[in-house]
């Protein structure tokens, strides 16, 4: 029995420092200015997909105009949220069309960039960012639900 409370009391414990990590880290890469951001990402992509010189220079107006837009949409959110104000449906289906469309327009770019070896690496990148934010997301969800309590 202590042993399962101890073992419980560990895990709860590595739990709340991981995520205030993640915070930190959150935080650190915000004060990154969209530059520093871009070749920080060129950077980790050519080390992940081994990058030529030219394919890297192909890929950093791509990586700058995502991050960009990212930015603003962060803003745009956080200023609804300060106002306490909701998307409506339609709002809420146009910002998923405009997203997915980004997406498609990002994958056909880096098809056209990368070779079929490069590619097949980076779409395998792709899915466990997409299996890791959707984690993230249900875990945030928890916490909502947890502090409405």
């Amino acid at each position: 029995m202590m042993k399962k409370v101890i073992t419980l009391f560990v895990l709860v414990f590595a739990f709340t420092f991981s995520t205030q990590g993640q915070n930190k880290k959150a935080k650190r890469a915000s004060k990154l200015t969209i530059e520093q951001q871009t070749t920080l990402a060129v950077k980790k992509m050519t080390l992940a997909l081994d990058l030529s010189e030219k394919q890297q220079n192909d890929i950093k107006p791509i990586l700058m105009a995502k991050i960009t837009e990212r930015k603003m949409a962060i803003k745009k959110r956080k200023a609804a949220k300060k106002a306490k104000e909701r998307p409506s449906a339609d709002e809420i289906y146009e910002m998923k069309i405009k997203q997915l469309d980004g997406l498609i327009l990002i994958k056909s770019k880096m098809k056209n960039i990368l070779d079929e070896k490069q590619y097949e690496r980076f779409e395998e990148m792709q899915k466990r960012r997409m299996k890791m934010a959707l984690k993230k997301k249900k875990m945030r969800k928890g916490k909502e639900i947890q502090a409405s309590k």
